[in-house]
């Protein structure tokens, strides 16, 4: 492996478009990323025709400032890599469409990265991994536990069968009437009250490492309804401590169970939620309590949300497997996270 393997990685699979050097899989000399945050806020989510759009403004001016910040040129790269799919097609078509133009430019080798393995390897950018591991991750349509015995391997060995916790928390948010994304002021609210209407807390006790968030989803807005149906008054943070508790206990429960099937060196958290605080905090004691053998490893926040770096970092190990794509390679909306 050389010492100064250099990649830019490209990530535009949703509403963040996102630029960044990073070398030798494992150090980020600069991770740009423009947010379309205020843009979708007052339709409530994402919209994918503004997304794509708003791409193609940013894409030029995120690729110099990456390259400006990292003092590099794309002479001095030794691939380009970009998010393949899953995610918005019209939104994955940019950033696959500059990273193909400027590998075609430069004659660099091109990389197809997986977006759920960037968030899982965005964790070798703090420190290096120790297999065997598991990551739970929680990202957005994305609720999975993968069991990793190296580098190179991922067997998910959990999974929601409905709702992801991440589109739970946006359709709970909604509910509530809070601003997009809702996860986060779901999360500071959650810490001002209490678990009081104790929801369901789904497939917790089945002898599996599944999920199910749709049930909680249901039992929440109908809850919410019903008291504004009655003209009863809504203690938003009640509401979303008792949510958020929910979530915790199953996300938990489940991941320690997990850890008691398969010994690990690590635990890994990957995407979006792992922000959560609520999460952060009941992974901690839980480790601490059961299992203070296992290394738990929490992403910053600037490498929760989607982010080139994350891909550049996956990007390394395929480089060093000789995993190249051709100018024929296209954005993959649907690409299924499969297990190798």
């Amino acid at each position: 492996m050389t010492n100064n393997r250099l990649i830019l990685a490209f990530e535009s699979s949703c509403d963040e478009t996102s630029v960044a050097v990073v070398r030798n899989g494992n150090e980020i000399l600069s991770n740009v990323v423009s947010s379309q945050i205020k843009s979708h806020q007052r339709f409530g989510g994402v919209v994918p025709e503004i997304a794509s759009r708003h791409h193609v403004e940013q894409i030029t001016y995120v690729i110099e400032q990456a390259l400006t910040e990292a003092d590099k040129t794309i002479e001095e790269m030794d691939a380009i890599a970009v998010t393949e799919g899953p995610g918005l097609v019209g939104a994955l078509l940019i950033g696959v469409s500059a990273a193909k133009a400027l590998a075609f430019t430069h004659d660099k080798p091109l990389i197809g990265v997986h977006h759920i393995e960037g968030h899982i390897l965005a964790n070798q950018l703090i420190e290096p991994l120790n297999y065997p591991l598991i990551a739970l991750v929680v990202s957005g349509g994305h609720t999975e536990l993968v069991y990793m015995k190296n580098n190179h391997s991922f067997e998910i060995i959990g999974e929601t069968r409905d709702d992801a916790a991440g589109e739970a928390y946006d359709k709970v948010g909604r509910t509530m009437g809070l601003t997009y994304p809702g996860g986060a002021k779901i999360d500071q609210l959650a810490a001002e009250g209490e678990d009081t209407y104790n929801f369901p807390r789904a497939m917790l006790h089945e002898d599996n490492l599944d999920f199910s968030f749709s049930g909680l989803k249901s039992a929440f807005i109908n809850t919410i309804h019903n008291k504004e149906q009655r003209n009863e008054p809504i203690d938003k943070a009640n509401f979303a401590a008792s949510f958020q508790a929910a979530v915790v206990d199953v996300l938990v429960g489940k991941t320690m169970r997990a850890l008691e099937k398969y010994p690990v060196k690590q635990l890994l958290m990957a995407g979006g939620v792992a922000a959560n605080q609520g999460l952060r905090t009941g992974l901690t004691v839980a480790l601490t309590e059961r299992f203070s053998d296992v290394k738990l490893i929490i992403p910053p926040l600037s490498l929760c949300g989607d982010n080139a770096a994350m891909i550049g970092a996956a990007a390394d190990m395929l480089f060093e497997q000789g995993e190249f794509r051709g100018m024929d390679m296209n954005a993959r909306p649907g690409f299924m996270f499969e297990q190798h």
